[in-house]
């Protein structure tokens, strides 16, 4: 069996024993987690032949990485909170099988060379979500639950029809099975009509969208993450949402081999502004932290979008830069302000006050987290908008106040929030515990990791970047 292939059946295998296992499954998911990281880290990377099923090229190997290095931090996380859940045996079960099973799914949709088969991963993946989403069984929860599903498979339909008629543009010019192949139908949009061209990146991209919470089908997002446990908000901002942006970068990579389609970046730009203005005036207005930090995934999807509809080498570096950076940072969020909710026994804003002073490593953690989502140095969000802001001065000048105003807007009321959460007036301990390794060890790494990228990124790394942007431009 390949490398790729081992990395979907090894967290399917942990699934199935995490199920049977309940009492174990906390530190048996760690393990299980750790393996993968292991075989992401050594994943080859190369061409495959176009009838592959699987292939790790340059454009996927850095959404896996991220993937992996982000997945076991969850799950080290995980170990702590949900413990402190209070769920059932079978609720524990479900939870440890879904998180595995959504992994496997997450890979599968990023390793695959046929289109329809990341669909149906990316759908699977999300089913998963649901149902973790859903566990607390509150009517809050259910509904989340059932938003998620509803608006999430709207989208997924719109992607799917997307697939379709890419595959009807290349139809008379590729052999059987080989429609929905992405490096066939690369190799012969020079030659695709143009026009079904046209329309199926407005499909897949609307389709694809609305699972990486682009304007308009955005409003799940903040909803799934309030509700559901803590360790899915971190899976969903730093996982399915990247999925869902590959897949939106397979439909811009093919179609942009044409040279009388409409520039994609043009439509990339327009929602990437709109998501990024909605979200960055309605992060003024919450008052639940943990939808606080779903509003700023929006924010970010939003410039991510912007990043890749800049084109060129410099603006896709910068929205894979980007990418990266968001994973860590705001898993970290979550992390720190997941346990936060957890000492205090509400989630809300004003409940969680003065965090710095009653528990300093994780208020700390907490301030640099939300300074990092909030663009300021030493963080690989600030490397990546400062590429960016330069990219777009040079290239599209009109629109540079457009986003220094999202960039503001939404940093200033991050800022704001920091504040009221970590130096604020010191509220009481519902629960009278600190936070311990499992919280405190993936949220300080993953601190390192984002910083490191902006101030001393490894050279592998970078040539690993710069490749994957390569393709893309």
């Amino acid at each position: 069996m390949s490398a790729a292939g081992l990395l979907i059946v090894l967290p399917c295998l942990s699934a199935l024993v995490l199920a049977a296992m309940p009492r174990w499954a906390p530190r048996l998911n760690i393990l299980a987690s750790a393996a993968t990281l292991l075989l992401a880290l050594n994943l080859p990377v190369g061409e495959a032949e176009a009838a592959a099923l699987l292939r790790v090229d340059a454009l996927s190997f850095p959404f896996v990485l991220i993937g992996a290095v982000v997945g076991l931090g969850t799950a080290v996380f995980s170990l702590q909170d949900v413990e402190h859940e209070g769920f059932d045996i079978r609720r524990t079960r479900y939870f440890h099988a879904a998180f595995q099973g959504f992994m496997a799914a997450h890979f599968l949709a990023l390793l695959s060379d046929n289109l329809g088969v990341m669909w149906v991963a990316i759908e699977a993946g999300t089913l998963a979500c649901v149902l973790m989403v859903a566990l607390h069984r509150t009517p809050a929860a259910l509904e989340a639950a059932w938003k998620f599903f509803i608006l999430c498979g709207v989208g997924i339909a719109l992607a799917l029809f997307g697939i379709i008629v890419l595959a009807f543009s290349a139809q008379a010019l590729l052999g059987h099975g080989e429609q929905l192949s992405y490096i066939a139908l690369r190799s012969v949009a020079a030659r695709a009509d143009a026009g079904l061209l046209n329309l199926a990146f407005v499909l897949m991209l609307v389709g694809f969208g609305t699972k990486a919470g682009l304007v308009p089908l955005h409003s799940w997002l903040p909803d799934a993450h309030a509700e559901g446990p803590t360790s899915i908000a971190a899976v969903l901002s730093g996982l399915l949402l990247n999925a869902a942006m590959l897949g939106i970068l397979r439909g811009k990579t093919i179609v942009s081999m044409h040279a009388q389609i409409l520039p994609p970046g043009g439509f990339l730009l327009a929602l990437g502004f709109a998501t990024l203005l909605v979200a960055a005036f309605s992060l003024w207005r919450r008052r639940d932290a943990k939808r606080l930090f779903g509003w700023s995934s929006i924010e970010h999807m939003g410039i991510v979008a912007i990043a890749f509809g800049v084109g060129g080498t410099a603006g896709h570096m910068a929205g894979l830069l980007h990418l990266w950076g968001h994973s860590l940072v705001k898993s970290a969020a979550f992390f720190a302000v997941g346990r936060a909710a957890r000492i205090k026994g509400a989630q809300s804003i004003e409940a969680i006050g003065g965090l710095v002073a009653t528990h300093p490593a994780l208020g700390w953690g907490l301030v640099l987290a939300m300074a990092g989502l909030a663009g300021l140095p030493p963080f690989a969000i600030f490397a990546a908008e400062l590429l960016l802001a330069f990219e777009m001065g040079q290239g599209f000048p009109l629109l540079l106040p457009i986003l220094l105003l999202g960039w503001l807007v939404a940093g200033t009321a991050l800022l704001r929030n920091m504040q009221r959460l970590c130096f604020g007036n010191p509220t009481p301990d519902e629960m009278p515990a600190a936070a311990g390794l499992p919280t405190l060890l993936p949220l300080w790494i993953n601190l390192a990791l984002a910083a490191m990228l902006a101030v001393a990124m490894p050279a592998p790394l970078a040539a690993m970047l710069r490749e994957a942007a390569r393709v893309l431009a």
